[in-house]
């Protein structure tokens, strides 16, 4: 596939290309919709301080890891058209209860439940995978999150703009956000009537069970139970920052922690009941996959992703006290860090697709991680401006380009598990943002492009000895296992209308033979 086919609309599977960024681009508009009106609120409100401010930001956050593994499941069950324009049109209701919130409690249960909206990037990742074919899955998905994340830019370029010159007003950027919301909304119902999930007359492959990943092996049993760990437990981070910040006590603080052990415990538990039947009855051969590379990609996507999420979140400020601009200036050179966004990610995904080795890219994208990092902590006031930048965009680039290299494996790892595998690897990008940023507010700006740079290095050797190359990069049709088989015989059973008929024939008057209606 090339650049030039994106806009052949005419075929079905760039319409679906189409259909699907719009609705990740909306979804992130919707979840980054406050920042961009966060003074403008305060002063409207009077009584919302920073501090409150600061607490909202963080329960934007809080239910995006989870929400990225339980919609992961629900995708692989439910399909991802059905769960994309549910989802739209479920995360409408908050948005509308934000807008018109007059108490802090109101927009912060408002925050809390918008944050599964960022679940949203993982649905589209399985809706690529379903209609583009293995050779050209990484230029898709690049094309996907690449423009979609933009919509976290736009929110921050369109709604304030919305409200100086559309809305005005003191309740300006209350209904400049219940805008946003009908959009939402209507794109909905828009997409669950415009897709399909996959070309027609394709079946859609599920896994045996949704609670849990299934796995090859004890030992891969064991490493994904170590890695269920962290996509609740990070949790736990959450809590402490707002008990830090004095919004929590420590009675509730506790009751929170046990709350996430408990999580923790249940999802251990689910592994362990989705798998041992599977590894005691013994997986067929042709059925097996490495988890290895999960495990892997869990790490990259942690190394490129959440750094990246923390990096956009400092970097204003860093610049704006390195070299003492005006804090808008500020922002807007370091808003170049995620601009690249746009044609980086996709960069990467035409990079895995047209290498021979999907895992080379990945491993060497890593290593430039690291080296752009070091680069970026030197930085200091003696550095011009000009080459601070340079080195900023080029670390940008490699860094988007390796997580549009990372959803371009994720697909050829074990296709029926994708929404599964793809909602682990997407949450851990959310936990690496978490760990990274609670890391800066500890360590300054200094050391912490360090600490980014090790992240990327164990990224490195993990990818270069566990992520293993599955010789489906240039192939036309994804592997079909016996399983898989099994399976898509049995979704195609399921379209069918079976029904009973009593017939007399010779000796055997209560004969049952089964009438067969093909529906369209």
């Amino acid at each position: 596939m090339k650049s030039g086919d994106l806009f052949k609309i005419q075929n079905p599977e760039m319409r679906a290309l189409h259909l699907t960024w719009i609705a990740f681009f909306i979804c992130f508009f919707t979840w980054f919709n406050m920042a961009p009106l966060a003074t403008t609120m305060a002063k409207e409100l009077g009584w919302l301080t920073p501090k409150d401010l600061g607490l909202l930001a963080i329960c934007n956050v809080a239910l995006t890891v989870p929400a990225r593994v339980f919609v992961g499941m629900a995708m692989d069950r439910l399909g991802p058209r059905r769960v994309f324009s549910v989802l739209m049109v479920t995360m409408s209701v908050p948005v509308f209860f934000f807008a018109f919130g007059n108490s802090l409690a109101q927009l912060l249960v408002s925050r809390l439940v918008l944050g599964c909206i960022g679940a949203g990037f993982v649905v589209g990742v399985h809706m690529t995978a379903l209609w583009f074919k293995p050779k050209d899955i990484g230029f898709a998905g690049g094309v996907y999150a690449g423009w979609g994340n933009f919509g976290a830019a736009a929110a921050a370029m369109i709604l304030p703009t919305l409200v100086v010159y559309l809305f005005g007003g003191e309740s300006g950027w209350r209904y400049a956000i219940a805008a946003n919301g009908v959009a939402l909304l209507l794109y909905g119902i828009v997409y669950w009537f415009a897709i399909t999930d996959g070309p027609k007359g394709s079946v859609h492959r599920k896994p045996r069970k949704v609670t849990a990943i299934e796995v090859s092996s004890s030992a891969d049993m064991a490493t994904l139970i170590f890695f269920t760990i962290p996509v609740i437990g990070s949790l736990a981070l959450l809590v402490w920052k707002v008990q830090q910040m004095g919004y929590m006590g420590p009675g509730a603080a506790g009751l929170l922690y046990l709350l996430i052990i408990a999580g923790v415990l249940y999802q251990v538990a689910q592994v362990l009941k989705v798998n041992r039947p599977i590894l005691n009855k013994g997986v067929p051969k042709d059925d097996r996959y490495p988890f290895s590379s999960v495990m892997a990609l869990n790490i990259a996507y942690f190394a490129n992703f959440g750094s990246a999420l923390a990096v956009v979140s400092m970097l204003p400020t860093f610049f704006e006290a390195t070299y003492h601009l005006s804090p808008a200036f500020a922002g807007l050179i370091a808003s170049s860090f995620a601009f690249t966004n746009l044609f980086a990610r996709p960069l990467g995904g035409i990079l895995s697709d047209r290498m021979k080795s999907r895992k080379q890219v990945m491993t060497l994208s890593m290593l430039g991680i690291a080296i752009g990092f070091v680069a970026m902590g030197f930085i200091n006031a003696n550095w011009s401006i000009a080459l601070a930048l340079v080195v900023t965009v080029l670390c940008s680039i490699v860094l988007q380009g390796s997580a549009g290299a990372t959803f371009a494996i994720i697909p050829l790892v074990k296709r029926r598990l994708t929404g599964q595998i793809s909602g682990m690897v997407g949450a851990y990008g959310n936990v690496g943002a978490l760990v990274y940023i609670t890391l800066y507010t500890v360590t300054g700006p200094g050391p912490f492009f360090f600490i980014l740079a090790a992240g990327a290095m164990v990224s490195f050797f993990v990818s270069l000895f566990f992520l293993k190359d599955l010789g489906l990069s240039l192939a036309s049709e994804y592997h079909l296992s016996s399983v898989d088989r099994d399976i898509e015989g049995e979704a195609y059973l399921s379209n069918l209308n079976l029904e009973p008929e009593i017939v007399e024939e010779g000796n055997h008057p209560e004969r049952i033979q089964m009438k067969v209606h093909f529906d369209d």
